[in-house]
């Protein structure tokens, strides 16, 4: 069920809270799910082990937000951003603000560094393997998490919002069954008595 009106809060890391008053109408319930399946979808809400994943791909995956948020924006036009009270948030408010302020930084501070680290790279050594080589690889990953648990923020409001389930937390995941006996190549013996 979609809520017809929220208290929203994202905590934003060195910058405080964004929030406020949401009464989220039709065109911003839809734009909503289509961010909403965006995130879900990528390695940006997800943790990045420090043995697993490439924080490359992590930054990039952030990069394309951009994009994506800016379609949804144009697509759906002012409806996702209507003037609002000072203490009431938008679609528009809140995507805009958290790539702004949360994600923009990150990125211009990770990009760069990253970039002149992986120029360095020698030949016979994974990019991968270069990249954990990095002194300051804990460093971006740190930065990395810190902005996934504001991105998780932002894409279980727009779940609710939506009136999704939630995709990141439920695992419908079943065990593996003990492994079925060998099947032979030999023909069937028939079964119950044999019809003259």
């Amino acid at each position: 069920m979609r809520p017809k009106r929220l208290n929203v809060k994202i905590t934003i890391p060195f910058l405080g809270e964004i929030g406020g008053e949401w009464e989220p109408d039709d065109a911003e319930q839809r734009a909503a799910w289509e961010l909403y399946v965006e995130l879900v979808t990528r390695v940006s809400v997800a943790p990045l082990r420090e043995d697993e994943g490439s924080a490359r791909e992590a930054l990039t995956s952030m990069y394309v937000l951009f994009a994506t948020v800016r379609d949804i924006l144009k697509r759906y036009g002012p409806d996702v951003a209507p003037p609002r009270a000072r203490n009431e948030v938008s679609f528009g408010i809140l995507a805009v603000t958290v790539l702004n302020r949360a994600v923009r930084p990150v990125l211009s501070k990770w990009h760069p560094q990253l970039k002149a680290w992986e120029s360095s790279a020698s030949a016979g050594r994974s990019a991968v393997e270069h990249e954990n080589a990095w002194q300051e690889i804990g460093t971006l990953r740190a930065d990395l998490d810190s902005l996934r648990l504001v991105l998780l923020e932002l894409t279980q409001l727009l779940g609710k919002v939506a009136g999704a389930a939630d995709l990141i937390g439920t695992s419908v995941v079943v065990p593996a069954q003990a492994p079925l006996a060998p099947v032979s190549s030999q023909p069937l013996a028939p079964r119950g008595p044999a019809v003259p």
